[in-house]
């Protein structure tokens, strides 16, 4: 957003770039003015701030590509016209909104193009009003003809030429029909004077303007306004073609007619007004929907807001028209509010997507960690390892829905096929050590009973060595013998008593080993219980 205290618009305006920008102007006020030059009238298109001033620049320049379009519209129409007057009311039409819209752009180039169409306009008109005056001194120079067939017929042709003659200034045209009326009436006070036709000729303009009468009158209650009115038009022109019946049930039948007429064109009016009325109570309505969406526009609880704003669209929709010179700028702060809004929620959208894709690039990384731990045999170290990954995974917050739950899936799939080769190798072991105790225990056993008969063999000899002292015959060695049998007896004696301490410390091993099956037999069935 824009910060207006550090915001220079001047600046900011330099710095823009658009078609037709010489054109404009921005004042100290923040006014953006149309400069006015010979076919441009000056007028402020939109003010601006620091707050507002991108996006209402945006919007007036994309404004202004519709604002081509209908010119091209218009052009493409002017370009396929025959009759180029035809395009006189949407000429109007199209320099009145030139005037009007607020837009940014070339205006210059398209008022230019306008001007060359009204001047060509201008240029048939005068055409037209030429060959009308020809036909209107045409007229005059048959005023006091005598020639009564082929005058009535050069009149006639007179009649259907200008019929055929592009049309001009009303006003002048008018002048011009009227001196033919008044070349026509004289021919035909003329001809009433020396010809019998003269009573069939004024029946025969009463039928055709008691045609025209009865037409209008059947009209007259139309609230087809533009058809109506053009038809309305063709039928004045058309009573202009036919010259005077009887005078009494002339001005008659023409009272008659502009009665008709006056009572279509009042109601139009009369509708008109309704219409503009109704279009400010609708600018009313679409003024407090705009200020809705201009309080809206900075919430932060996104699902409600948007909600909020669609209802606002749609009674948008929903209320008519309004003043077509207010309905561009309402139409303008009401979408701008909107945007605004869409922008800081796809902003924050895209902070959140960031945010879950960034969990997930983590939980991927620890999913392919776990992966590569799972067939590890370093059990102790592993399983810390394991459990660390698992803590790590808790603190991540969420990943995107799309990805759904297949990455949990496989990360627990490898904490699970970890843990069971962890649980069967810890088993085997087990088995093992199991395997491994009994073996000891029958080698207890046995080294038990080896030492037993080493120590009854031990014994037996410490008995033949005290025999011997006893039985020594006397000599010369009987001495030396008997010290030899004497050290042979400690020696027995000693190595009797390490056997005895081998064999109550082996006894004694053996009974521990017994106790410590039976304490862990005792403690398989309590975890097997509690399994």
């Amino acid at each position: 957003m824009l910060q207006e205290q550090t915001f220079d618009l001047g600046a900011w305006w330099n710095e823009q770039s658009f078609a037709g920008k010489d054109l404009f102007k921005l004042e100290e006020d923040g006014s953006v003015t149309l400069s006015a030059n010979n076919n441009i009238k000056e007028r402020v298109i939109a003010t601006v701030s620091a707050e507002n001033a991108e996006t209402v620049v945006k919007n007036l320049v994309e404004k202004f590509e519709q604002v081509e379009a209908r010119v091209k519209e218009v052009e493409v129409e002017w370009v396929a016209a025959e009759d180029k007057h035809t395009m006189s009311e949407k000429i109007g039409q199209l320099k009145e909104y030139l005037r009007t819209v607020s837009a940014l752009g070339d205006f210059e180039k398209f008022a230019l193009l306008v001007h060359d169409w009204e001047h060509t306009l201008y240029r048939i008109s005068e055409e037209n009003y030429a060959g009308r005056l020809k036909l209107a001194e045409l007229a005059e120079s048959l005023a006091n003809s005598t020639n009564w067939k082929e005058t009535t017929q050069a009149f006639k042709d007179i009649a259907d030429k200008w019929k055929q003659a592009g049309p001009t200034d009303r006003n002048k045209s008018d002048k011009l029909w009227s001196r033919i009326e008044a070349a026509r009436g004289t021919y035909n006070d003329n001809k009433r004077k020396h010809h019998d036709e003269e009573e069939k000729d004024l029946l025969v303009n009463l039928d055709l303007k008691m045609d025209l009468v009865e037409q209008a009158e059947a009209i007259a209650a139309s609230t087809d306004w533009k058809k109506t009115t053009e038809t309305f038009h063709r039928l004045t022109d058309e009573w202009k073609t036919i010259g005077h019946t009887v005078n009494k049930k002339n001005e008659e039948l023409w009272q008659r007619f502009l009665a008709a007429k006056s009572t279509f064109f009042d109601k139009k009016r009369e509708h008109s007004e309704q219409v503009r009325e109704e279009q400010e109570r609708n600018y009313t309505v679409k003024a407090a929907l705009v200020e809705k969406a201009e309080a809206l526009k900075e919430s932060t609880e996104w699902n409600v807001t948007a909600q909020a704003f669609a209802a606002l669209m749609e009674e948008w929709k929903k209320t008519g028209r309004v003043p077509k010179e207010k309905g561009d700028d309402l139409w303008i702060q009401f979408t701008a509010a909107q945007e605004h809004f869409f922008q800081a929620k796809k902003a924050h959208t895209d902070e959140v997507r960031s945010v879950l894709e960034n969990n997930y690039n983590l939980k991927a990384d620890i999913l392919k960690r776990a992966e590569q731990l799972q067939h590890s045999t370093r059990w102790g170290e592993t399983t810390a390892e394991m459990l660390q990954l698992l803590e790590d995974w808790k603190k991540i917050g969420p990943i995107p829905r799309s990805y759904g739950d297949k990455m949990w899936e496989d990360f627990n799939a490898a904490r699970k096929y970890f843990f069971a080769q962890k649980d069967a190798n810890r088993e085997h072991r087990k088995q093992y050590a199991e395997q491994q105790k009994v073996v000891r225990v029958e080698q207890a056993k046995a080294n038990v009973g080896k030492l037993e008969a080493d120590i009854k063999e031990e014994e037996e000899k410490l008995i033949d060595f005290k025999n011997g002292i006893e039985n020594i015959t006397p000599g010369k060695k009987a001495a030396e013998l008997r010290s030899h049998l004497e050290k042979l007896i400690v020696e027995g004696e000693q190595k009797i008593k390490r056997l005895k301490e081998k064999f109550e410390q082996a006894k004694t091993d053996i009974e521990a080993q017994k106790q410590e099956q039976k304490d862990a037999g005792s403690d398989d069935a309590v975890k097997n219980e509690g399994e």
